[in-house]
This record gives structure tokens, C-alpha cells and sequence, in this order.
């Protein structure tokens, strides 16, 4: 995903034959602590152990952090209930350079109205609209998608940005997003929206926000900053998604598995099996000649010792949940930290016996049921197909922020008979109950000991926050006492919430460790510190539209 923020080819980077560089013989082996065993963590200790160096992993929960695929008891392991991430755009062009170099295959996934997705039901004020295409739609909801293009075009320069994005033009590339960062840091997806004229009537914006565009509505994402929706606009992250066949969580278990590096052993191997438990604090302590060494105690009470270490798991942990000294970080970083904004998201799903939404009603010509956007509690309902034969599952209910919120005192169970009592609703000829073959699953990502959100979402005025948060691993530029401990993971990065942006912190921050240990880029193959000066992030000054 070559991104308007920092446009690096990480993709490119990594498929270099040439490799990401080496360390000097002096440091080979050198352990380094990598907190968090998510996507992020299990990328940083793959290719640090592919240079040589001894990744020691720490994990408070499982292995695969938010690729988190839940299976059905007696049922083949490829059915699973997908309740972190479940879909991805083939943009994500680092994600997708790991999922093909481990074998991991990937079908499309059915978002409303994709061309995977057999129909969709767009159900909103108790008035239902069946639709194979957007053509199906009554013209009000044209027009909306239509209102949606006009103002990217009129108020973001869209057919600019994405252009520049899509042949990699740097210069241009800058210029356009420049603007974009000094214009619209302050301003909300929803002020975005009555700025223009193609939004005047309530009633579009509230279409939009309620049935959207790629994924689904966005009105829970009303209050965030506007750049967060313009990084995803622009870099086709909510286009042509598609899922990993068997589980997204197949991806960080390969990576731990996998062999690599020198000596043929997979992370899995250097840590003798299994991750070390739960951090509970890390101090730095100062060595001779301004060095550091960082101390990093589990929750079995064992102290290790590092000359490096990458945090990778969400940055509020740093706030309330490990030990860690004041001093750990610069005051302006641990100001973003604090800073940091997360939304919730909670997903129900049920395993049934075969995937009975595809029979046809012989009055009408249609599905039982089809993919359903609607404005009752469900929100986002999903149908998963795995052969006629066979069990399917289906995603009752995906919902973010305020929607989720509404969920957290009730049970699975509850939460399974609410969803069940929308779509009856819906679908009132339709009995799903007695299709369903086990307990249900869910999950509330915010109430998550160890996550306390699903993923970051920055507010109105907080770039200068992500700029601080993704910048950390440019360590020349700190104090010689801040150098050595990084920040990764993808609420550190431009795309939170988004596996490529889990992916392009942990290779900063490998990147980081290597020049931290005296080590360097393969020659002809820099890293995104070796041309960092030349596309480093936009500064912005502390009046209102000027940088630095």
C-alpha cells in the first residue's frame, strides 16, 4: 500500500533479492525483545532472525494478536469465525508479498454489492431494497454514491492524488497530500460532508452514513479526522477485498513457523517453542558511552536483559497495563501515546448446517437471504460460503464504536437472539435458528484485556500525534537515552486498522534495530531510513495551515 504519508515501496524493499541488509559479525546473535507476537511482532522477529539476530518473543494472550480466527468444534479447521481481521485489499502490497512467500491463498470476500456477493439487501427505516448491483437500487441511493465522488473530486482532489499514488509520482504525490494535511487536519468526516454542496440534504448523509460506500456505512467514523477517510479513498483499501483461505491467523503462524535466516530455524525455534508470557514492565537502564540496555520483566517474573527492543502491542498498554519508567520515551511521544484514539468494534457469528441463504424462492427468483446492510442493531451482515456440503457461517453482526457500545453488558447468546430478531425483521419467512449447529461467538474488542479497541482512529487535530508515533523509529533524531526501544504495530502506522500498516512499522522498526546495532542496507536496496529526509512525513507548525 503505497501511502500519501511516507510513500515508501515497502514492497519492493522486501522482495529485493538483495535482502534488507546485515549487521556486523560482532552483533550476530544479539537478542532483541519483540513485545506483542500480532502481525506486527511476528514481521520484526522473522526478518531480524533472517539477519542473524535472536528475536526473543513476548505474548500476554495468543499468537496472531487481531488475526484472530475462532473455529467451530467438530468442524473442519478452514470454517472458522474470522473476529479480528477478515478481509483485505489487494493494495496492501507488502501483506500480500508475505501471503504469497508462505504459500497462503486468498478467495474474494462478499462486501456489499461485490461482484463475490450473489445479492445485498440494503434495509434502512423499515423499507428493504434487493439488489445485485448498485443499478438494482432505488435512484436516491445513486445519487448519494454519486454526491460521495463529486466531493472527493471538488474538495480533495481525488483523480489528482489517486493518480499520483498509482504510478508511485513522489513529487506530485507530496504536493497534492501537503495541501490536503494543512486543510483538513482539523476537520471531521461529517463537517467534510456538509462542506459540500452535493451533501445539503440531511437525508443523503444519512444514506451514507448508513449504507456508505465499499464496506458498508460509515456514520460511526463521523467524528474522526477526514484524513483518516481520504488514506482510505485514495490508497483502494476498502476496494476488492479479499479473505485468507483457512484464517487470517494461518499468516502470523507461518511467519512463526516457518524456517529462515542462517542456521534454517524459525522463530518458533529460537524461542524454544512457545513465546515468553505476559510483559508486565520494561526499564531502561543507561550504559557506559550513552548506551542503553532495557530491561523487560514477564508476568513468571523473569528479568531479561536487551540492547533492543520492539513494543508491537496496542500503545495504551504502555499507559496502564505495563510498568514502564517515564523516561522510557521522549515527553512529546508519550504525549501522542496518551493521545491516541480507539474505536470499538464487536462481531457476532453462528456456524450453520449448509448455506441455506442461497435457496431460492420460487415466487420471486431470489436467495433466501442475501448480504444485509440496515440500520437495526445487526448493522452488517455477512454470509460465508464454504460448498454446498458443508457448514457455513455467517457474521450476524459487525459493528464499530457506538453500535458496539450497545452490545457489551449481553452475552453471546443474547447478543445472537437480538441479531436473530433484526433479521427476522427482514426476513420474515426465514427461520435461521433452526439452522444453527453451535454456540455462537462474538467478541467486543474494546473490553479485550489486552487490546481495549480494535484499532486506532484518529480525531480531529491529531496528525501531528501520528506523525511523532510514526517517526519514532528515526532514533538519531532522539536523545542518545531514548534510542533503542521502538514502537510498531499498526496503530503506529498512517493506515490503523489495516494489516499493511502492521507490516510497514515492523519493518521500520527493523530497519531501526539494524542501524541501532551498527548495521546496514544491502547496497541498492535502501530502507525507508535511508531515504527518509527525501519523503519524511509533513510537519505542521503549531498556527493553524503552516508547516516546518
Amino acid at each position: 500500500m503505497f501511502g500519501p504519508d511516507f510513500p515508501f515501496a515497502y514492497d519492493d524493499w522486501v522482495a529485493n533479492p538483495a535482502g534488507l541488509g546485515s549487521v556486523p559479525a560482532s552483533a550476530r546473535g544479539t537478542e532483541v525483545a519483540i513485545i506483542g507476537a500480532g502481525l506486527s511482532g511476528l514481521v520484526a522477529a522473522r526478518h531480524l532472525a533472517a539477519l542473524g539476530l535472536k528475536p526473543v518473543v513476548y505474548e500476554a494472550d495468543r499468537i496472531g494478536g487481531r488475526m484472530r480466527s475462532e473455529r467451530f468444534e467438530g468442524c473442519d479447521d478452514d470454517i472458522v469465525a474470522e473476529m479480528g481481521a477478515m478481509r483485505f485489499p489487494p493494495s496492501s502490497t507488502t501483506l500480500y508479498h508475505y501471503l504469497s512467500e508462505l504459500g497462503l491463498e486468498t478467495a474474494p470476500f462478499p462486501n456489499p454489492l461485490a461482484d463475490a456477493t450473489p445479492s445485498t439487501v440494503v434495509d434502512l427505516k423499515g423499507e428493504s431494497h434487493y439488489a445485485r448491483t448498485m443499478a438494482d437500487l432505488p435512484p436516491v441511493y445513486r445519487d448519494v454514491a454519486a454526491a460521495w465522488d463529486a466531493t472527493l473530486a471538488d474538495h480533495a482532489d481525488a483523480a489528482e492524488l489517486t493518480d499520483a499514488i498509482r504510478r508511485r509520482d513522489v513529487l506530485r504525490l507530496r504536493a497534492v497530500w501537503g495541501r490536503l494535511v494543512e486543510r483538513l487536519d482539523d476537520q471531521t468526516f461529517y463537517g467534510f460532508l456538509t462542506a459540500s454542496r452535493h451533501f445539503r440534504s440531511f437525508r443523503h448523509r444519512e444514506i451514507f452514513g448508513q449504507v456508505g460506500f465499499g464496506t458498508g456505512g460509515w456514520d460511526t467514523d463521523y467524528p474522526n479526522s477526514m484524513l483518516e477517510i481520504l488514506r482510505v479513498t485514495c490508497t483502494a483499501a476498502d476496494d476488492h477485498h479479499r479473505g485468507i483461505v483457512g484464517g487470517s491467523d494461518q499468516l502470523p503462524m507461518r511467519l512463526w513457523d516457518t524456517p529462515t535466516g542462517p542456521d534454517g530455524l524459525s522463530v518458533r525455534d529460537l524461542n524454544g517453542g512457545a513465546p515468553r508470557p505476559a510483559v508486565t514492565a520494561i526499564r531502561r537502564i543507561a550504559g557506559a558511552g550513552g548506551s542503553n540496555r532495557y530491561t523487560v520483566t514477564d508476568a513468571g517474573g523473569e528479568t531479561r536483559s536487551y540492547e533492543a527492543a520492539i513494543f508491537t502491542a496496542q500503545a495504551w498498554m504502555l499507559l496502564n497495563t505495563i510498568d514502564c519508567d517515564d523516561d522510557l520515551l521522549p515527553i512529546e511521544t508519550w504525549t501522542a501515546v496518551e493521545r491516541t484514539h480507539y474505536m470499538g468494534s464487536s462481531k457476532v457469528f453462528v456456524l450453520v448446517d449448509r448455506p441455506f441463504w442461497k435457496d431460492l424462492d420460487p415466487a420471486t427468483g431470489r436467495e433466501a437471504m442475501s448480504m444485509t446492510l440496515t440500520d437495526r442493531m445487526s448493522r452488517g451482515t455477512y454470509l460465508l460460503d464454504h460448498g454446498d456440503d458443508r457448514p457455513g457461517v455467517i457474521c450476524l453482526s459487525y459493528t464499530w464504536s457506538d453500535d458496539s457500545l450497545k452490545l457489551l453488558p449481553l452475552d453471546a447468546t443474547a447478543r445472537m437472539d437480538l441479531m436473530l430478531k433484526s433479521l427476522r425483521k427482514i426476513y420474515p419467512g426465514v427461520d435461521v435458528r433452526r439452522h444453527i449447529i453451535a454456540t455462537p461467538k462474538t467478541v467486543s474488542w474494546e473490553t479485550e484485556r489486552y487490546f481495549m479497541g480494535a484499532f486506532k482512529a484518529n480525531l480531529p487535530g491529531h496528525y501531528r500525534y501520528q506523525e511523532r508515533l510514526y517517526t519514532h523509529f528515526m532514533q538519531d533524531r532522539l536523545d542518545p537515552r531514548h534510542r533503542g526501544f521502538f514502537l510498531a504495530g499498526d496503530d503506529v502506522s498512517w493506515t490503523a486498522g489495516w494489516a499493511e500498516g502492521a507490516i510497514q512499522t515492523a519493518l521500520n522498526a527493523v530497519w531501526g534495530v539494524v542501524h541501532h546495532l551498527g548495521g546496514a542496507t544491502a547496497p541498492g536496496n535502501p530502507g525507508p531510513g535511508d531515504v527518509f529526509d527525501a519523503i519524511a512525513p509533513i510537519r505542521l507548525g503549531d498556527e493553524r495551515g503552516t508547516r516546518y
